[in-house]
């Protein structure tokens, strides 16, 4: 029994480090800090089925309420932090009161970048996609026949619009850049998702910016474009990326750039406190990057639990992602940071394909759509630290399969 573990945030990295602790046999206390008013639940169903109703919100929770009694974690909701006092080893709490620690782990997140109100950012009916709230609150718009304007070509907005368009809502998505996923993706893998969501009725506009949204007694009402057109809209959503939330690690003085800055054990420039999931930003193959997944918020919290009861195994990222929409499954396994080449290899059916990143001449992603095959494989390379010919990843006929014998 060591001295009391904080954790600030109670989303997925926070709940992570408290179930692999107890996994562990480390039975130190452990105070979860969370600002919403819910227990820890999973996000990504949250744009998916929740919103669609397919899922209710208690099928979303890690645990039952009962597991944090019965593991001894006290869990404190609607309790935001104010800051951390590290000379006294603190944190201090909007309400005044202060809860020591032995060991601090900050799994903050990150929040979502909102319009500026010069543009209409402050117009009632705008959204963004991050929490239960966000999801309830936006699940009163989906109505059939409403008109729903989505800014950011990123996972994010082509994921709201495949659940509006299921709902029956009308939908504009504009992109700023060239095309749609130009940050995340490639072009073979931007044109395949395209042309899902054209074929699914989504009126898509790439070099599209907004201009201005249009408002009528406080509410959104329309939208000026870039192209010089003119929106009547009833709702918007908002995917122009994520800020981590590294504000308590600014004000308590820990190394931050553009999050909080952690070592290979997930420790920051505090050796009492620990960082893990969207927050943080780390040294991997050479470069400082910030993975925005859910297997990093896992992988990196239980590596950093497994660091705090006395392990010395460093986080080695494995990255995958996947994205749901529609009846589509884009499953990415590596991630393709200065990629200089891709592959682009058939899938067995319509709409199935997979794109293979290469830099240098060495695989380091693969992008699958509705090509289970092709992931699995890509992934389980990726893992081994294996390649795969170029040629070979084209010919549709060759068996992948073999390529792990």
């Amino acid at each position: 029994m060591t001295g009391r573990l904080v954790i600030v945030g109670a989303g997925q990295a926070g709940f992570a480090v408290a179930a692999k602790l107890r996994s562990l046999k480390d039975m130190r206390p452990i105070t979860i800090l969370g600002a919403e008013d819910c227990l820890p639940y999973q996000r990504p169903p949250l744009s998916k089925k929740y919103l669609l109703g397919e899922m209710t919100f208690d099928r979303l929770l890690f645990r039952p309420e009962s597991w944090f009694a019965e593991n001894a974690v006290e869990i404190r909701l609607s309790t935001p932090v104010e800051e951390i006092a590290r000379d006294e080893k603190v944190v201090r709490l909007f309400d005044g009161s202060a809860i020591p620690y032995e060991t601090l782990v900050l799994a903050t997140g990150a929040t979502p970048r909102r319009l500026p109100a010069a543009i209409g950012g402050d117009l009632d009916g705008i959204y963004t996609v991050r929490d239960r709230k966000d999801a309830d609150l936006m699940a009163g718009e989906m109505k059939e026949g409403r008109r729903l304007l989505i800014i950011g070509g990123g996972y994010i907005g082509l994921e709201a619009a495949a659940v509006a368009r299921k709902l029956g809502v009308e939908v504009t998505l504009i992109e700023m850049a060239d095309r749609i996923l130009q940050r995340v993706a490639a072009k073979e893998t931007a044109d395949a998702m395209r042309a899902i969501h054209r074929k699914n009725g989504v009126d898509i506009r790439e070099k599209t910016g907004l201009v201005r949204l249009i408002g009528e007694a406080g509410r959104v009402k329309g939208a000026e474009l870039s192209d010089g057109s003119v929106l009547d809209v009833d709702f918007v959503i908002v995917g122009i990326g994520v800020t981590p939330n590294d504000r308590l690690a600014v004000d308590a003085g820990l190394d931050t750039a553009g999050g909080i800055v952690v070592d290979a054990f997930a420790r920051t420039s505090d050796p009492s406190i620990y960082a893990a999931g969207d927050c943080t930003v780390f040294t991997w193959r050479g470069a400082q990057v910030r993975l925005e997944s859910v297997q990093n918020a896992v992988d990196q919290a239980e590596a950093a639990a497994a660091v705090i009861a006395g392990g010395s195994e460093p986080y080695d990222p494995k990255p995958w992602f996947w994205s749901d929409q529609y009846d589509v499954k884009l499953q990415i396994a590596g991630f393709n940071m200065g990629y200089d080449e891709t592959v682009l290899r058939p899938g067995s059916r319509e709409e199935s394909l997979s794109v293979w990143y290469y830099k240098e001449r060495q695989l380091i992603a693969v992008d699958a759509i509705n090509d289970a095959k092709a992931y699995v494989t890509g992934k389980k390379l990726l893992e081994l630290g294996r390649n795969a010919d170029k040629a070979v990843v084209a010919d549709p006929a060759f068996d992948l399969k073999t390529l792990l014998s």
